[in-house]
């Protein structure tokens, strides 16, 4: 069965009232896996911590985290398609995946056609960071200092392709901005030339940065979403300061292997919406720097795609290398 024709089968299933978290349910029957394709102790690995612990909860089986990283998600995803799909192996997805469509010019796995979408966890924001005792504070200052700087500026990002690297690309070419985009290996190092005054712009996520933006070592300028997060709600988006449509949106979700039953895909669904709701979830999320957000199958399926389409068109006029 098509991962399209899958989703159309959800919408009919979304009116059913039967899908209980009883102890009795068909499904579970046994622990639920969920394999996250990066290392303990990253934002994914911790969101789906956190949904791990309520899930079992809420379904009275137990739901464990499987962390499996290495290979740009691809040993993850193997070990999802060689499972049955019964619901029992499930993996995390993030907004990489829809990136990796277009990065590489092969892929083991087709993650359009072999995965199901069943659910976001969170959202999070890429912000735009500056040093506090630089010459730019605002965000009107560093579009002041872009146009009077005819060399142009220095944005730091982590590795060319990742989310942070390609918000940049985006932003240079919707602002009209001149500067060079420099990546580093890893969050850390950027941070460094930032507050060594190497850069005039680093672009990162708040977990990432937040014990520097806590104790006012570095500014955050401007987040990257439509609307003002939930844990940085003083901050200004990209949208509101005058560059209407520009919006990155971070994300971590939960997928199935094609082929697994919609009415568990359903179930899923039913759960992570109810997690998503505890408010002891939503405080831990906005803590780690992420909004907590389910939604349906098919919300996810059309970010999914739309991140696909935009990824691939920033990587094209960008010139990075596809590997």
């Amino acid at each position: 069965m098509s991962t399209r024709r899958q989703v159309l089968e959800l919408l009919s299933l979304s009116a059913l009232s039967g899908l209980s978290f009883a102890q009795n349910t068909p499904y579970p029957d046994r622990p639920v896996k969920i394999i996250v394709p990066f290392g303990v102790g990253g934002l994914a690995d911790i969101t789906f911590r956190i949904f791990a612990e309520k899930l079992s909860t809420v379904t009275g089986k137990q739901f464990v985290i499987e962390n499996m990283p290495g290979s740009g998600g691809f040993a993850a995803a193997s070990a999802l398609l060689r499972a049955k799909p019964d619901g029992h192996t499930l993996m995390v997805m993030v907004n990489g995946t829809a990136i990796s469509k277009s990065l590489y010019k092969s892929m083991p796995y087709d993650p359009v056609k072999d995965l199901i979408p069943v659910s976001f966890a969170a959202y999070f924001d890429v912000i735009l960071l500056v040093k506090a005792e630089g010459k730019i504070k605002t965000f009107n200052d560093l579009i002041r200092v872009a146009k009077d700087n005819p060399k142009g500026l220095n944005f730091g990002t982590i590795n060319p392709g990742s989310t942070q690297n390609l918000s940049a690309e985006l932003f240079k070419s919707v602002t009209h901005t001149p500067a060079e985009i420099i990546p580093f290996k890893s969050t850390p190092d950027a941070l460094s030339a930032l507050l060594a005054g190497e850069l005039d712009v680093v672009f990162e996520t708040y977990a990432t940065s937040k014990s520097l933006v806590d104790s006012g070592k570095l500014i955050a300028i401007a987040t990257t979403s439509s609307q003002r997060s939930g844990y940085l709600p003083k901050v200004p988006t990209v949208s509101e300061l005058g560059f209407n449509g520009f919006e990155v949106v971070g994300w971590n979700a939960l997928a199935a292997p094609v082929g697994t039953p919609p009415e568990i895909v359903q179930y899923l669904n039913k759960a992570m919406n109810t997690v998503a709701e505890m408010p002891e979830v939503k405080q831990k999320l906005i803590a780690l720097g992420s909004d907590a957000h389910a939604g349906s199958p098919q919300e996810l399926q059309k970010r999914f795609l739309d991140d696909i389409a935009k990824w691939a068109m920033v990587i094209k006029n960008s010139g990075i290398q596809v590997q």
